[in-house]
């Protein structure tokens, strides 16, 4: 799914993208009269006209599902996709909006209706930012051009309030080997662009790129007033490539082992005793903590003397520039135009910027988020959707236990940890049992560039006040208003916030199989990332450690080279494939996940047979429910960013490579040898 927020501090998490307990206190349930008795798609939760019926099941079942669907829509200009997932965030921004714009501009001082109502319509306010134009900006500005030491630096890249882009990127996280404390991580940074292959390449495509990266910085600090842009823009481009020689290539980077680096104060300073840790751990107000995890070690050692070794003259425009990036949406119009056209539409394909209320919208989510969440659930999170989804949740570990205990290729002694780890597994629901406070971040009614800097600031010092404390294990690292899931390692838990609950995901008046094949699939999923290459690493207790025998490692191994195999002869755009290593876990949550949501379905069938609806039987609308739940639209920039830097694969590679390895798939649509999706019964992979 979509990426988890930046801000989440209970350690790495694995997202479904880029988703009846006590109700929240003061949630209203939505009047049965006001919800639909009938399901909200169709007439059992499929969308019939979607198919294209030309097309073979087995020759291209995403297609056989959504082909008409995909030939009649488009994306909309302000979008680099659409599909079920852009629609439902549409649906729920514009219910947020509603929400917002009704809070009365007196509400009470401090309040959470105050801070949202008063954030939200500064950041509208644009005439007040053209107004003050750079104005806001010039303190950070010309504390960057006072700089005359790597020290100076350091100072700088350790403030919060600047939330600099820098070689170095320091962060409080849960300790994935002791999941009851918090620690300090310092990890590899530093690009402007999305991934290191972007500046490596040497295809025509990047190199193009590059070019236009150039440009764009150049005419970002000519706005600022830089006399030299040019220059500069070609010294930053150069900086650029010489980090990004220097950094880990992404599938590396998932490897959890390999990004625990356990070191002390005194080892962090050995790795180059001329760093100015001191300064930059000050600035930020970790200067007191004893042991960080360094997590590419050897990357981050040789960005430490890069840093070093470049004149800080050159290092100023370089911050100069990323400072602006950051805060060029309370800019002038100039700035956010600027930011966008790069950002937006050179490298994803956005045609046009959103509209300005759904940026607030997105902004309230990022700073303000579970109070704007808090007001969402009252209006619109029915608790009985709650009950109903730990129903499936309990389903869904039912049926994992059973595949556990039946696997060919896990010794007896495993599985028992495997067990354990199951029945430990929390599932978290709609929203969290206890909401942030936000009574030390102060709003200001028409300061939007103030409000976004000391939301940073809160954020950060909240962080900061809890290193020493226990973890918080009912934090969320999602709001409840987003359009997502995820399983969350250190804690052992699935989340799955409010908006994600609904259709085509879950329909409480939908066919089974629909829940099952939509928000099931989904379920498991989540679940499977406990089991899949990286999430296997923890165990019950959500340590980091080796739990598994050397002979069951062995086997998942050759399962999961097996899965990544498939995944790289995959061809996404012309000379681009997916990376099998890079997106492993989320195919591995795939293919368990809708392989233990089928055994589910049939558990909650409890031994009835399934009835055809419009001539569909169970297992095929099961299916089509997965499958249109992944109709996208797909700009072909967006693409290229996504199969370079992102873990998931492309949609139609999250129905037609998954239901493949599936043996119910090819009874329910009678898929044979000659199929184009065919796969001989010994080449499917089956984990769990």
């Amino acid at each position: 799914m979509n990426e988890v927020s930046a801000k989440m501090a209970a350690g790495a998490i694995a997202a479904l993208a880029v988703l009846a307990g006590a109700a929240t206190p003061g949630a209203v349930a939505v009047p049965a009269s006001a919800r639909p008795a009938h399901p909200q798609i169709g007439d059992f939760g499929i969308d019939l006209a979607a198919r294209d019926l030309s097309v073979r099941p087995g020759d291209d079942f995403y297609r056989y599902a959504n082909g008409h669907w995909l030939d009649t829509h488009h994306i909309p200009p302000d979008r680099t996709s659409w599909g079920s997932f852009p629609e439902l965030q549409e649906r729920t921004q514009a219910q947020l909006r509603g929400i917002i714009e009704a809070l009365p501009v007196d509400a009470p001082a401090g309040s959470i209706e105050q801070k949202v109502g008063d954030y939200y319509r500064a950041y509208l306010d644009t005439a007040a930012i053209e107004n003050l134009g750079v104005k806001p900006a010039q303190p950070a500005l010309e504390a960057i051009a006072a700089a005359r030491t790597h020290a100076d630096l350091a100072v700088l890249m350790g403030r919060p309030d600047l939330e600099l882009k820098a070689p170095l990127r320091v962060l409080m996280t849960t300790d994935q080997k002791d999941p009851d404390r918090y620690i300090v991580a310092i990890t590899q940074s530093g690009l402007g662009m999305p991934d290191r292959d972007y500046y490596l390449k040497d295809d025509a495509v990047y190199a193009g790129l590059r070019a236009k990266y150039q440009a764009h910085v150049a005419r970002l600090l000519e706005l600022a007033g830089d006399s030299d842009s040019a220059n500069e823009a070609r010294s930053i481009l150069d900086l650029e490539m010489q980090i990004a020689r220097l950094h880990w290539p992404v599938a590396k980077r998932r490897e959890r082992d390999l990004t625990y680096n356990l070191r002390t104060r005194a080892e962090l300073d050995q790795l180059d005793p001329e760093f100015a840790w001191a300064e930059l751990l000050s600035a930020d107000g970790l200067s007191g903590q004893p042991q960080f995890v360094v997590r590419e070690l050897d990357a981050v050692q040789g960005l430490e003397r890069l840093f070093l070794s470049v004149p800080v003259e050159r290092w100023r425009p370089y911050f100069r520039y990323h400072y602006l990036v950051g805060v060029a949406e309370v800019l002038p119009k100039a700035f956010d135009d600027e930011v966008f056209d790069f950002y937006g539409r050179t490298l994803n394909g956005q045609q046009q910027q959103r509209d300005r209320w759904k940026r607030a919208v997105a902004a309230v989510d990022l700073d303000l988020g579970e109070a704007a969440g808090e007001l969402y659930v009252q209006r619109y999170f029915p608790p009985e959707s709650k009950r109903k989804m730990l129903e499936l949740v309990e389903n869904l570990r039912a049926s994992y236990r059973e595949h556990i205990q039946d696997l060919p290729w896990m010794t007896a002694a495993t599985k028992t940890l495997a067990l354990e780890k199951l029945a430990a597994f929390h599932p978290k629901i709609g929203y969290p049992d206890s909401w942030r406070d936000y009574s030390a971040l102060e709003i200001v009614k028409g300061d939007a560039f103030g409000n976004m800097e000391r939301a940073a600031v809160f954020d950060w010092n909240r962080q900061v006040k809890r290193m020493g404390e226990p973890t918080d294990r009912g934090e969320w690292g999602m709001t409840p208003q987003t359009i997502n899931a995820y399983y969350n390692p250190t804690f052992n838990e699935v989340v799955f916030p409010a908006a994600i609950l609904q259709p085509p995901f879950f329909d409480p008046s939908a066919d089974a199989a629909v829940n099952y094949g939509g928000i099931g699939g989904v379920i498991g999923h989540e679940m499977g990332h406990g089991f899949d290459d990286q999430g296997s690493k923890s165990d019950a207790r959500g340590v980091l450690r080796t739990w598994w025998l050397p002979e069951d490692t062995k086997a998942f191994k050759a399962l999961t080279d097996s899965l990544a195999t498939q995944y790289d002869g995959y061809t996404v755009l012309p000379g681009l494939n997916i990376n099998g290593r890079l997106t492993l876990g989320e195919n591995i949550g795939d293919l368990g996940g809708l392989s233990i949501a089928y055994v589910a379905y049939h558990r909650s069938l409890k031994g009835r047979r399934a009835p055809v609806l419009d001539g569909l039987s169970g297992d095929q609308r099961y299916f089509l429910a997965w499958a249109q739940v992944w109709r996208t639209l797909t700009r072909d920039e967006q693409l290229r960013t996504l199969v370079m830097s992102n873990p998931h694969s492309p949609p139609p590679f999250r129905v037609n490579g998954v239901v493949r390895n599936i043996d119910a798939w090819y009874r329910a649509f009678d898929v044979k040898p000659g199929d184009k999706l065919y796969l001989p019964p010994a080449e499917r992979v089956r984990i769990w």
